[in-house]
Parts: C-alpha cells; structure tokens; sequence
C-alpha cells in the first residue's frame, strides 16, 4: 500500500468580493453594467476605498472631472467615468504576474556533470496583486527519463518477521534487477527497528536483557530489544546490502505495535548519515507486520516529552532518544517526510518496483506557506489534453510525459504596510519548487502628489487625486466655506420655492447651491434638483418605451414616434394592404395600427368584410356583361371596358383550390345563381374563374304538390284513426282481466241468490206474567 507524505496543502476560496454585486449584476468584457452599481454604492471618499470596492472600479483624478451643480462620483466603472468626461485621468490598477527565473525541462535524469535536472517551470515568479483581481500563470512538471532513485529500506525485526526475513535475504539482487529498467542511477540502503525497550512495550527483566526470547519455545534465542539502527547507507553496492540483511536477526517485544514512526523520522531527518541525494527521487520502504505506535502511547511508558522532530543517532548508528521521548504524531511525521521530498511506502516483501512506477505515474502540486489572504485556484491539464479545473493532480502519466497546470492567484483584501509575503508551490516528493513572491496594488499613485494647502483648495485643504481634503472647520468642495457663518440665507437659495424641501429633498445645499446626488436609475440634475432622467411614463417597463429621452418627467420622443409615453409610431408602412391602400380603405392608420371604421370590418388591415361593397360586387358587372349579355352592359365595347383589368377562366364546375382566392355568388333575374372566384395577382390585375353557365333550376308542379298535401292530410288522419283504435282497444281488455279477476274472488255458491230473503221471518220476545198465582215465562210466534 502507498502512502504520501502528509502535506499542508491550502485549498482554494471564494472570494467574497464576489458576492457583493447582487442579482443581476455581471461584468462583461466591456464594462457595460446592467442593475446596481457596485462602485457608485459604495461611497468611496478617497482612491484607495475605490479600489478595494470591486476590481472593476475605477478613480477618476481629474481636478475638473464633474459639475459644480452635481455630485458625480469619482468611483465608477471605467466605461462611465470615460463617458462622463474623465479622459484617462483615472486609477483602475490590474493584477500582474513577472517571470523571474524559467529554466527549461530536462530531458533526462543523467544529464552532464555540473548541471541540475529541471523537473519543474517555471522557478521564481512573483505576483502583483489588486484585491479581487486574479492573475493567473502557468507552470509545467515532467518526469524525467533515467531520474536517480534512493530507497531505503526500513525492516521490522521483531520475533513475528521471522519468516519474512528469510525471504528477503536476496531481496538486493531483485531489487536492483528491476529497479535498472527504470533508472540507470539506483542505491540502495537498510535499517531495522523493533521498540521501545521499556515497559509495558518490551520485556525489561533482568533475565530478558540479553535474550528476550528466554522461555519461548519456537524460538529460544533473539537479539535484545531496540528502538532504531541505521545499518547500511545509500549505495549501489548491492552484495553490501545482501550481506547487511544476512547478517540480521530478530528480537521480541511484548505488544503487538512496533516502534516504526520512530524509525521512519530518523531516516527522513537524518540525512546526512542516510546519505539522501538532493537530486534523486527519495523512496522509503516500510515492512512491517502490524500496527506502530503513534503520539501519547509513550505515556504509558511514562514518556510525557512530545517528539522534537531532530535527528538522534549517534556514532554507532542508533537511536538514543528512544527511552526519552514520545512517539512522533501523524502531523510531524508527515510535515518532516514532505519537508525532505520522501515518499513513504508501506509495502510487504515484494514487487516494490511496481510502487515505484506507481508513484512515477502521479504529479501533485502542494502548497507551503500560503497567505492567510490569498487565494488559489488550480486548473491541471493532462496527457489527455483536457483541463479539469479545481484539481492539482495528474495521474497514470509515463516516465517523460508532462503535466500543466494553471494558477490563478486572487488577495481577499489588503495587508498591513510593506507586507511581501511569499509562498511556494513543490510537486510531491519532488525536490524541485516554485518560489512565488507576492507584493500588492492598494495604493494610488496620484496618491505621491498630494498638495498642502493647496490654492486648488482656496488654501484650506489637501489636494490629492481629484479631490480636496478640508481643513478641519471648512466645507465645500473647494473648501470655500467655513462653519459657524449664517447658513440660513444660503439655504433659502437652494429651495424652489417657500415650503419646499432643500435641493427638492434629492441634493445637498453647499454654499448657496445645489449639488444634486447620484442615483442608482439615472441622473439628478436642475437648479433645485428638481430634474431627472427616469421619472417619465412607461411602457411595458420600459422608460418612454424605448424610443424617447426622458427629460425633467417628460418623455421628448425619437422622430418617428408620438404620445406621452412615445408608444405610438407615426409610420403607416404596417397599415398598407396588399393592394396598397391604407387600412383597405376601411379605417385609419393610428400609432401604426388599423382602426377599422368601417362596420364589420376586421384583419390587421381591415382586409375582411363580408358585409361590405367587396371585389365580388364590383366583379359582377364584367362578369354578366361577358357571360349573360344583360343589364346596361350588353356590347362588346363595354364589356371590354368593364374587364380591361380582368384575366378571365372560364370553367363548368368551380374548384376552390386557391386558399387566396374568393368565392363570390350572386342571383340573376332568371332566378339563377352564378358563382365566380377571383384573385389579386402580381401584376396588379384579378384573376377571374367563372362559370360557363348559371346554375338555374326549373319551376315546381302545382298538381303534384296539391296531390303530395292531400294524400299526407289522407294519411295523418289514418294514421291518427289506428292510434285511437288501438288505445280503445287496450282500455276494454284491461277493464275486462278486471271483471274477471273479481268475479273469481266470490265465495258463494252459484245455486243460492245472496240477494233472495225468506217472506216468514220469526221474532222472539221475553216476557214474565202470574196467572193463577202461577208465573210463566214464555215465548210467543
């Protein structure tokens, strides 16, 4: 696995001077501006306020520059100071770039002696800087061909590589084999770690000093403990580095981690003793077998002393300031990796020559020591030649291909006096770098010619770029007043009239005199600042409709055009018909449109009427002229006469084929109809296609008629006598079901009359009588 050095790369921000426009506000290349004017807004009172505005505004220090009877602003856009008189006579700095030193791309690594390998152009560039304005160069980086390479290798010696060990005893050998079909110029170099030889990371026991591996039966017999050992130097001698790895055994330790960042910032920091080249591609080689230990795990060793960043190897190569302090951090390691263009790997055993092409394929910018004001913007350009801004890194390049890349350079605002800050831009784990000094555009220059007292200023003020600075107790903008006189009179000067407000409230009243104040719509202009350019009438939003001047609320219309608002055109081109009358001489041409008059007219130029005197009336004469010989026209003469301006078709069935054509119909005095179309063709005459004979139909039968009304009155009352037939018919059958449905609910028998009574009829009476002392009771018939 690879892992980079870690960097303190910047990343790049957005300038927040861009924010300040608002919608719809943009900068074309012209300086033309639409919306709010960011210049004029911002109330500049001096040139160095104007600049730091926007990149686009521009001081004007021209001493005459504006009217006494307005306040024109000296910050403006360029194309609005030029507009409004200032000349050239203005301050608009722009952000610059200088070349200092370029020395071109190597081609190869081996170059002759003396000379040094150029991997990266330009070398020196410095950078003049207006805020918000960017300045943009280009650099280029290339590997080149046949580039020297040192790799140092950095072995974990504890019990657990035992086997690993044993099977990089050959590992030179390999390693330069492939390594010299890369680059000519290789060396190599080894050093081991195991840990800290303290509690609770290794065994401490007097017993465990000599050989920590007592009592461990896989293996009885190690080498004490130790932090580092630088054991072999940079060479190209490969048996030395065989020899050194053969001679190697392992030790023991008692956690799993391993003391491996302590070893890893010795071989970057000591250089010398490592014998890293400065112009050689730096590659160290980390094996090992589990996690190492990292900053504040020394603690539990009792090592509270935070990592110093130095180099701490004495005459016999080892680490000393192992037992002393804390493991390095991540930052520190990474800081002083990057600071010595070291690529750390972190590999197994083999195919470390694949590591190296994939790190030979990579080229990425890292930034030092940016300004906490400056932004940057990165835009590389690949092998495959397209660019791809926001990224500092190209990847899957070859050995001799070259990258491109574009920085632009913004200052977010000014620093304090004689700030010349520089920063550098270095590729990662090259030694090559880009030295880029920055100075800044914050002052003006009409700003060295400031003038005390100056008699610009009626002696009571400084005169610098364009403007006078009063002395403390006087006004005006020429100083010309004092505080403290009568002000009242001066006052009464600047109102139209009693009553109003100063200056019609739009100005400020300076020495009996109005100076009207800017607007963001337009300008404020008149004696008492009672004009203006865009308070007139408005057309669909636009002022005087687009073809007009406003002047004091009164649109003053182009030629061409009338009305309050100069909507309404005095060009009658777009009323003319086709055949050239205005409005077909149907209505009036008003503001460039038809207004039709006459009654039922309609179209763009009143060209539709079906109930007007059309074509079709005024074509009938020639036509029965020609066809039915009748009427006041009957001879020949006439005729031609009538259709001198005619083209005429005749034909015994009319097709209307012709979308423009017109289809005219009319009665004759035999009852007929002729039909008729005509047409306008280019030549100014009518095309007339005309039938060769009116349809005319021939007169009804009387007796045939009275027959047909009789025999349907015949029929209507037959038809009427069935309905009433059958409706009859229906009402006797359903009152007939009726009768026999009751008659089949009677419960008498058919033999006896219910009707019939008896003529006898019998009565019984109760009574009580004595007859013989005797009572009775009886009943009698």
């Amino acid at each position: 696995m690879e892992k980079g050095a870690a960097m303190k790369p910047s990343q790049a921000e957005v300038s927040p001077l861009s924010c300040q426009l608002g919608p719809g506000t943009h900068f074309p290349g012209k300086e033309v501006l639409h919306g709010l004017n960011i210049c004029t807004s911002g109330s500049a009172t001096s040139c160095e306020e104007c600049l730091l505005i926007h990149p686009k505004c521009a001081w004007c220090s021209k001493e005459d520059f504006g009217s006494l009877r307005s306040v024109t602003s000296r910050c403006d856009f360029k194309a609005n100071l030029v507009r409004n008189g200032c000349g050239g006579e203005f301050e608009s700095p722009v952000s610059s770039t200088q070349v200092l030193r370029s020395l071109p791309l190597s081609s190869k690594g081996s170059s002759p002696a003396g000379s040094d390998v150029i991997q990266m152009t330009p070398q020196e560039v410095t950078v003049n800087l207006r805020p918000g304005d960017k300045t943009t160069f280009q650099l280029q980086v290339r590997q080149v061909e046949d580039y020297p390479v040192d790799l140092y290798y950095l072995m974990d010696l504890s019990l657990s590589m035992k086997d690993d060990l044993d099977n990089i005893r050959s590992l030179g050998t390999k390693l330069a084999e492939e390594m010299r079909k890369l680059t000519s110029n290789f060396r190599l170099g080894f050093g081991s770690f195991v840990d800290k030889n303290i509690s609770p990371f290794s065994y401490t026991a007097p017993r465990y000093q000599t050989n920590p591996c007592i009592g461990y039966k896989l293996f009885p017999n190690c080498v004490p403990s130790f932090g580092f050992r630088h054991l072999l130097p940079l060479t190209d001698r490969v048996d030395s580095f065989n020899e050194e790895v053969r001679k190697q055994r392992v030790s023991r330790n008692r956690d799993a981690p391993e003391g491996g960042f302590d070893a890893v910032l010795q071989a970057a920091v000591c250089k010398e003793k490592i014998g890293w080249r400065k112009d050689a591609l730096h590659l160290l080689v980390f094996t090992t077998d589990d996690v190492p230990h990292i900053a504040l795990d020394g603690k539990l060793g009792g090592l509270v002393q935070p990592h110093d960043g130095q180099c701490h190897l004495n005459e016999a190569n080892e680490y000393t300031a192992s037992n002393q302090m804390d493991y390095p951090s991540l930052a520190l390691l990474g800081e002083k990796l990057a600071e010595n263009n070291i690529n750390l790997i972190f590999a197994v055993t083999k195919n470390h020559y694949m590591l190296y092409k994939s790190i030979r394929s990579k080229v990425e910018l890292s930034v030092w020591d940016q300004p906490e004001d400056i932004n940057l913007f990165f835009t590389a350009t690949c092998q495959d030649g397209v660019s791809y801004p926001g990224q500092r890194k190209c990847e899957g390049l070859k050995i001799g291909d070259t990258a491109s890349f574009e920085v632009s350079v913004e200052a977010r605002s000014c620093p304090g006096k004689h700030a010349q800050p520089m920063f550098t831009l270095r590729p990662v784990g090259f030694r090559d770098s880009l030295e880029v000094g920055v100075t800044y555009d914050c002052r003006c220059s009409c700003s060295a010619g400031l003038e005390p007292d100056s008699a610009r200023c009626s002696g009571n003020g400084t005169y610098v770029c364009g403007l006078c600075e009063c002395n403390p107790s006087y006004l005006g903008t020429r100083c010309e007043c004092q505080e403290g006189e009568s002000q009242s009179g001066y006052q009464n000067l600047c109102r139209e009239a009693e009553g109003k407000p100063l200056c019609s409230g739009r100005g400020q009243c300076s020495c009996n005199q109005c100076a009207c104040f800017e607007s963001e719509f337009g300008k404020i202009y008149g004696p008492f600042c009672e004009c203006d350019n865009f308070s007139c009438a408005r057309n669909k939003g636009v002022l005087c409709s687009g073809h007009g001047d406003c002047h004091c609320g009164e649109c003053k219309c182009h030629a061409g055009y009338i009305g309050d608002n100069c909507n309404c055109s005095t060009d009658i081109s777009t009323c003319q018909a086709r055949d050239g009358q205005i409005c077909s001489d149907r209505g009036h041409c008003v503001c460039g449109q038809c207004q039709c008059t006459e009654p039922g007219a309609f179209g763009e130029t009143c060209e539709k009427c079906p109930t007007c005197l059309d074509a079709c009336s005024t074509k009938r004469d020639c036509v029965e002229c020609l066809l039915l010989h009748s009427g006041s026209s009957a001879d020949n003469q006439t005729c031609q006469n009538l259709c001198k301006d005619e083209v005429i078709t005749r034909v015994d069935t009319i097709v209307k084929d012709d979308q423009e054509a017109v289809l005219c119909f009319y009665k004759t005095a035999k009852d007929c109809v002729m039909m008729f179309t005509y047409a306008e063709l280019p030549s100014g005459k009518s095309n007339l296609t005309v039938l060769r004979e009116p349809e005319c139909g021939t007169a009804p039968n009387a007796m045939t008629i009275l027959l047909a009304v009789v025999g349907s009155i015949i029929l209507i009352g037959l038809a009427l006598l069935a309905i009433w037939k059958l409706l009859v018919t229906i009402h006797d059958r359903r009152e007939f079901a009726k009768f026999q449905s009751e008659r089949s609910r009677a419960r008498y028998e058919m033999a006896s009359n219910p009707l019939y009574r008896k003529p006898i009829s019998t009565h019984t009476v109760d009574f009580t009588f004595n007859k013989f002392n005797k009572s009775y009771n009886g009943t009698v018939d």
